[in-house]
């Protein structure tokens, strides 16, 4: 029992915790955001535990999805899908069980973000076979892990209206602007991910951004930031966020200007570091959304 938990551990990524982060920080902001400063314990435990759980959820549909591929990937090779150590069935079983816990989090919400969060598993499940016909899947990848962004805020804002497509057509405009600044930073890192296996999806027929984008992967990677930050930034003052929060900018943006050193010369060594490191810019960015918050209280 013990190895089979060590396995589904393994599956899930949980000794890699970077990529819930990923998904955690700018949901986190975004609920801070709409109920302009600390949201309640309620929703800030609804979205942190729905958000690993999804991750987690998300890596079993990938596994499966990706296994063939991950056989030719060296980083890949040794998962518990693609080893045949679990079977495809059963990661799918596993996966099924951690969606469904999100989805009973997302249960004592309102039911316009019940709708939404309908959207979302539908995107997370589509997101791995885009690789197959999308030059540029990541994009894909920027609505799944941007997601959150609107769910927050309906959360927040919801059940105000007659009804649920009412309650998500008075959502404010910036939050649907924050998703696709958010979306900015995904294809930033994840790039940076694609670029750590470039020579190997060459070579198996994967399409990535880095692929696509070939020499200008990193001018790329740097406009993709500054897209990010800058929009999120803007938006977010636009939404009453005090100007204390471009602290949490410039912090992420010192970071930015170190990953650039990471990739500029696109070893797999540089940019798989600033891939893993990528959680600490959304991180800056979530403290200082908190804080001046916090401070205009």
């Amino acid at each position: 029992m013990r190895e089979r938990l060590s396995l589904y551990l393994d599956l899930i990524r949980w000794n890699r915790p970077a990529g819930w982060l990923l998904l955690l920080w700018p949901t986190l902001a975004a609920l801070w955001i709409a109920a302009d400063g600390f949201p309640g314990w309620h929703l800030l435990v609804v979205f942190t535990l729905g958000t690993v759980l999804m991750r987690s959820a998300g890596c079993c549909v990938n596994d499966v999805a990706d296994a063939e591929f991950d056989r030719h990937v060296k980083r890949t090779a040794q998962r518990p899908v693609t080893s045949g150590r679990i079977s495809r069935r059963e990661a799918l079983l596993v996966g099924a069980v951690l969606a469904l816990a999100a989805f009973a989090l997302v249960l004592t919400t309102n039911p316009a973000t019940i709708a939404m969060s309908v959207v979302g598993l539908v995107v997370t499940l589509v997101y791995p076979f885009t690789k197959r016909f999308l030059s540029m899947p990541q994009a894909v990848l920027g609505l799944a892990f941007s997601w959150g962004i609107p769910m927050a805020f309906m959360a927040v804002l919801g059940g105000r209206s007659s009804g649920v497509g009412a309650d998500i057509a008075s959502l404010p405009w910036q939050a649907w602007a924050l998703v696709a600044a958010n979306a900015c930073w995904v294809l930033a890192y994840d790039t940076e991910y694609a670029m750590v296996d470039r020579d190997d999806d060459v070579k198996i027929g994967i399409r990535t951004s880095a692929i696509t984008l070939g020499h200008w992967d990193v001018a790329a990677v740097m406009a993709f930031y500054v897209a990010y930050l800058l929009g999120w930034g803007a938006l977010a003052h636009s939404l009453g966020v005090p100007p204390l929060a471009w602290l949490g900018i410039a912090a992420a943006a010192l970071q930015v200007g170190w990953h650039w050193t990471l990739i500029r010369d696109r070893s797999r060594e540089g940019c798989f570091r600033a891939f893993r490191l990528n959680h600490w810019v959304g991180a800056a960015v979530f403290a200082g959304t908190a804080l001046a918050l916090a401070v205009n209280r």
